[in-house]
């Protein structure tokens, strides 16, 4: 009995987990770093990683929305321009993309492999 339930949750685990992924593939573009670099001057450039995260380094021109306080501070973010994002390895840009979805943003763009594999321009301490 309890085995079959644990089987039961794992089950229910690995199908959100698969629809999650889905769905975020769906609403965001994953971009290569240089198609990256291509876009992400004409449009909204957003760190979605904690300020300490940011302050260590970052992105030049990126704004710091942490995912932790994208709830009170989507309103940040204008739905008329793209938006590009980027976390420390793609997780939490695709929750941040979903986040935006749901608010009506249509452009969302998200950096493959996140900040860990950036090699461009950074901004690194205050």
């Amino acid at each position: 009995m309890l085995l079959q339930a644990i089987l039961i949750l794992l089950g229910a685990i690995i199908a959100y987990s698969v629809f999650n992924y889905l769905y975020q593939r769906k609403i965001v573009k994953t971009l290569t770093e240089e198609e990256f670099i291509q876009g992400y001057r004409k449009a909204q450039l957003i760190d979605v990683r904690e300020p300490n995260e940011f302050n260590g380094g970052h992105i030049l021109g990126a704004r710091n929305i942490p995912l932790s306080q994208f709830r009170t501070r989507h309103k940040e973010i204008r739905p008329d321009k793209p938006v590009y994002l980027y976390c420390q390895n793609g997780i939490r840009s695709g929750r941040a993309a979903a986040m935006l979805k749901r608010k009506g943003v249509t452009e969302l763009y998200q950096l493959k492999g996140g900040y860990k594999l950036w090699g461009g321009k950074i901004k690194t301490g205050k």
